[in-house]
């Protein structure tokens, strides 16, 4: 039967993973962030749609690649066919010791803290908590790839139903008049921040590229699942800052630790601040287990090409449930250790400097794709060059951004990455004998 893994995952499924990776806690918590360092509700406006075509720039962009190379593995697997193995290495290293695992952990203590507004617990038992839930999704992976995309789909379904009805009762109960003029007291305005707030909040849509071997179709159906699901967030994110600017205005964002929160608490009273923390967790849910489920497609692909240390264990798929089982464990068994360190924060900001990077050289690699091979029959980028240029631009000014206001953990970031290339030269001596 071999170990190439079932093609289980639908076409909705595929456009719930998009979805449901990039709506996580960002579009409840980083309004704040947005409109006070834009300066004011217009300038805020503007910064959510240019993150937004900034990241469907670069999702067009990859979508060609993804639509050529439709291969398990993602961005590692497209910088290793376009550049060379060594530079696949490194990014697969990046993604499989730190940042997938990294960043499921934080999503796993996050949804722990949001219980917190229910039931009361200290530190550890909110890290019990967190690790419970990141085994139960993990198990279900495990079992069934089938069982993960279904939870993707329901999560990224609940998880729009509290975003749909403040939408709908800000328009239609919101009692700022013209929110988009209001200006705050703040006597400077940093758009570039604010765009740098809404990349965040767009991040993680690209983890669908990581199961493009599952997929039905995925040369017609991986574009087509990445196009829709990143234009669906950017008008979701859109008008729902819009109704939070007409629900608590504009300074009431800005001073608002929950934005989301605070809407639901005027519009609907004291009981909507549960039913919005209730949704947020379903998001995060949603986003946790689309960073399990995809996450450990990276180390499986990269275990089948004999390219880490336990290669003949990581490559292999579960006998029965046909799932790349080994690695997700593996990647889990980092998570837990990540929840349990408290450095899970600080290493998921390290690396973000460096993911960028490699994201840069993944659209600038629609050029050496359309050098190298010549597929007429699959996607093309439209306005290519102006599109993967916007894409670029946009990848580059995270780079210097990051590098300016945090240059410790972007030297440390590189470091880490440096770190992979002794076990590269390692893994490649015991292949050659």
């Amino acid at each position: 039967m071999g170990n190439n893994l079932k093609k289980s995952i639908t076409f909705v499924d595929a456009i719930s993973v998009v979805i449901g990776m990039i709506i996580g806690s960002g579009i409840f918590l980083k309004s704040g962030v947005v409109f006070g360092s834009a300066g004011s509700a217009l300038r805020g406006m503007v910064a959510w749609i240019l993150g937004g075509l900034i990241t469907l720039c670069s999702a067009l962009t990859i979508s060609e690649i993804a639509s050529s190379i439709p291969k398990t593995g993602g961005l590692y697997v497209y910088l290793e066919e376009l550049y060379d193995e060594k530079t696949g290495f490194l990014l697969g290293w990046v993604q499989t010791i730190i940042s997938y695992p990294a960043a499921a952990a934080a999503l796993a203590i996050a949804f722990a803290n949001f219980a917190c507004f229910f039931i009361s617990m200290n530190n550890m038992q909110v890290k019990i908590l967190a690790s419970s839930i990141l085994i139960f999704i993990l198990i279900l992976n495990v079992v069934s790839t089938k069982f993960g995309g279904m939870i993707q789909v329901f999560s990224t379904i609940g998880k729009l139903i509290p975003i749909v009805l403040i939408i709908l009762f800000g328009f239609i109960k919101g009692e700022v008049g013209n929110p988009i003029n209001m200006t705050s007291t703040i006597t400077y305005s940093n758009l570039g921040a604010a765009i740098l707030g809404t990349l965040w909040a767009y991040d993680g849509w690209f983890g669908v590229t990581n199961i493009a071997e599952e997929m039905d179709n995925p040369k017609r159906n991986l574009p087509k699942a990445i196009i829709i699901g990143v234009l669906s967030v950017i008008v979701i994110y859109a008008v729902f800052n819009f109704a939070l600017l007409k629900i608590i205005s504009f300074n009431g964002i800005i001073t608002s630790k929950q934005p989301a929160t605070d809407a639901a608490i005027k519009i609907f009273g004291t009981g909507g601040a549960i039913f919005v923390v209730a949704g947020i967790m379903v998001s995060v849910l949603g986003t946790l287990n689309g960073y399990v489920m995809t996450g450990g497609r990276v180390p499986f692909s990269m275990g089948q090409k004999r390219q880490l240390p336990f290669s003949h264990i990581l490559g292999q798929k579960h006998s029965r449930f046909d799932t790349p089982s080994n690695a997700l464990i593996f990647q889990g068994i980092l998570a837990l250790i990540y929840i349990f360190s408290g450095s899970f924060d600080a290493l998921t900001d390290m690396l973000i400097f460096i993911t960028w990077i490699f994201f840069i050289m993944g659209v600038s690699g629609v050029f050496v794709l359309r050098k190298k091979y010549n597929n007429k029959d699959t996607y093309k980028v439209p306005f290519y060059p102006i599109v993967p240029l916007i894409g670029m631009g946009g990848g580059i000014y995270i780079i210097i951004s990051t590098l300016i206001s945090n240059p410790i953990n972007s030297v440390i970031g590189i470091g880490i990455t440096v770190l992979g290339l002794p076990v590269y030269y390692y893994v490649n001596k015991i292949k050659k004998h």
